[in-house]
């Protein structure tokens, strides 16, 4: 997939649905993280070059969930990069040291995402380097949760609703990558990393049954898989999960080791294998049994 780089006044896509002709099955793929469509004005503000920038992504999953909407169930992709606005947090995660002027009293500035400078707005990228040369404007930060986090957000809650509607029940998979060694404010930094680590917020975001299936079917074609840690699961899996009321969210963390050159952000001939056993994923969950999600 090609980064593209756009002007600061050109109108961006915020996301894009890959769909189904006919949803088959109450399951929704979502990316959040492989957005490539970089703004000129970010770039120019950042003293990183665009490799750098880059690896903050979780590059290529949305291809490799690409199967997904010819199976029967829709992709939900973010076009914007995680580095300019993540997703995957509170709308107004933020570091109060980032910027200029005061920040309202409804953001959260103390969670632990803030603290690692891994806000909705980055302070940092993985590798540790500081994006920002100067201070934001608080101004600037809501312009881009209003333009791009909120109607991805949006698009997503449509996706679950009209499936919820439809099946009486729901499976989000959540879908991400990870670099294959813990980076420098990781809790296992330093450490070498799993094939997959699946998130279900410690069994509060995801019925066991669902989690224990996704894991069997990874590991019967040879992959090692955990749970929860380093990854138990982000804002999406704790926001849209309550397997009690059969709304199930499952966090899937890959290692980027298995796919894809990490310092070039380039795929590597690991890339078919692991499609090809993603695409086998997706056929299992594109035959579960609704009354499964049903009842926790």
């Amino acid at each position: 997939m090609a980064t593209r780089e756009t002007s600061a006044g050109e109108p961006r896509k915020a996301y894009e649905i890959l769909a189904p002709d006919r949803q088959g099955a109450p399951v929704v793929f979502a990316s959040p993280h492989s957005g490539t469509d970089y703004p000129a004005d970010f770039l120019a503000s950042s003293p990183l070059d665009l490799l750098a920038l880059r690896r903050s992504e979780d590059s290529f999953v949305d291809a490799l969930f690409a199967a997904a909407p010819e199976r029967g169930m829709p992709l939900l992709r973010a076009l914007f990069p995680r580095a300019f606005v993540d997703p995957n947090r509170e709308p107004f995660e933020l570091d109060p040291a980032m910027f200029e002027d005061t920040l309202p009293t409804y953001a959260n500035t103390g969670s632990s995402r803030v603290a690692a400078g891994l806000g909705t707005i980055a302070r940092v990228v993985s590798s540790g380097q500081e994006i920002y040369a100067a201070k934001l404007r608080f101004m600037d930060a809501a312009q881009r949760i209003n333009a791009y986090y909120r109607p991805y957000h949006r698009a997503l809650r449509t996706l679950l609703d009209n499936t919820r509607r439809s099946f009486g029940c729901y499976l989000l998979i959540d879908c991400h990558s990870m670099p294959s060694v813990g980076g420098p404010y990781d809790p296992d930094a330093g450490r070498q990393r799993p094939d997959f680590v699946l998130g279900d917020c410690f069994g509060g975001s995801c019925a066991d049954a669902v989690v224990s299936e996704v894991e069997e079917t990874l590991r019967v074609r040879g992959y090692q898989v955990t749970r929860n840690r380093p990854f138990a699961g982000g804002f999406t899996t704790r926001h849209y999960g309550r397997p009690a009321q059969g709304l199930h969210a499952l966090q899937i963390e890959i290692n980027r080791g298995l796919y894809m050159d990490e310092a070039l952000i380039r795929p590597t001939d690991g890339m078919a294998e692991l499609t090809a056993s993603l695409t086998s994923l997706i056929d299992t969950l594109a035959r579960i049994d609704p009354t499964r999600l049903r009842i926790r």
